[in-house]
């Protein structure tokens, strides 16, 4: 007796179902163990599926810069070459060098910052107040107003391009950064950002810090923003992008060669029946390093941020 109840007593390390005395049949166990290992073996190939498509994908995404990379160290006429040849044949380092007397690149690289960093503060500025009135201030018509000024989003630049050059030329505006800084100063898609991520934040914090004392811009200031680090560098990081990488802005309201931006001094490799390619990948991969550097920085701020401004609650 003591024996069998000792035996129903102990514990099923196998999966099987016990025999009477709670024993463990043979093939019981064969069966458990084959399901085990098949279940881990699907698993193992799904997974070794699901990596080798996203390295398939990463490698096709990365093609275009590996082909920039490889053309910045060829000489002009080895660049569009049929087929396509990856790895120069004699690596022209001399570009990087060159290109720095050729143009006044350093000129263009310190415009290209001025206005990105100017642009991206006042960007993260307006899109942060803005968006905590829409999202923390109650009044009438907030959600109208909201709906209203984020359908701005819908309409093309090019439909109120030439009424915006107007504007700029009256007020005396033109081939100054003052132009490009005051029409990008604002953005609906950074206030439409924002007050996703500010939705998150619970209605609470604001309301004991109103009975505190605090005024609405001591809440923005003290409560919203150190909470809101994730949006920040999300909104801040996508507006430098942009105003970076923008070439028609510049294009239409800068004319002074000393005010071209990065993406204009490029321009000057062009010809009227020719192009060097070999200098405009050169500059291509100069401009994209700041960039890169931004985005190494931010990159987990930027992550959290896109992941968590579409969630409310």
């Amino acid at each position: 007796m003591t024996n069998m109840a000792e035996d129903l007593k102990a514990p099923d390390l196998t999966g099987g179902v016990p025999l009477r005395g709670g024993a463990i049949s043979p093939e019981d166990r064969r069966h458990t163990t084959h399901r085990r290992s098949t279940r881990e073996r699907k698993k193992r190939t799904t997974n070794v599926i699901i990596y080798g498509a996203l390295v398939v994908l990463v490698v096709a995404l990365m093609m275009p810069f590996i082909w920039m990379v490889s053309s910045s160290l060829k000489e002009n006429n080895q660049v569009l070459t049929v087929p396509i040849q990856w790895i120069p044949s004699e690596f022209v380092w001399s570009n990087y060098t060159d290109i720095w007397t050729r143009i006044p690149m350093m000129g263009y690289l310190q415009n290209s910052l001025y206005l990105a960093v100017i642009i991206t503060c006042l960007q993260v500025l307006t899109g942060s107040l803005a968006a905590y009135g829409f999202s923390k201030v109650r009044f009438p018509g907030r959600d109208v107003l909201f709906l209203c000024y984020i359908g701005t989003i819908a309409v093309p630049w090019q439909a109120y391009m030439v009424p915006q050059y107007i504007m700029m030329q009256q007020l005396g505006l033109t081939n100054s950064f003052n132009a490009l800084i005051l029409l990008q100063a604002f953005g609906a898609f950074g206030v439409f950002l924002m007050r996703q991520y500010y939705m998150t934040i619970p209605d609470e914090l604001c309301e004991a810090a109103r009975i505190d004392g605090l005024s609405e811009y001591g809440i923005w200031a003290r409560v919203i923003l150190p909470l809101s680090k994730p949006a920040l560098a999300s909104l801040a990081l996508l507006t430098f992008v942009n105003t970076w990488n923008d070439y028609m802005g510049p294009f239409i309201y800068l004319t002074s060669n000393r005010l071209w931006t990065v993406q204009l001094g490029l321009r000057s490799f062009v010809g009227q029946f020719d192009a060097e390619y070999a200098m405009i990948m050169t500059g291509s991969v100069i401009s994209v390093i700041p960039i890169l550097f931004i985005f190494l920085l931010g990159q987990r701020y930027f992550i959290q941020g896109i992941a968590t401004s579409g969630m409310k609650g």
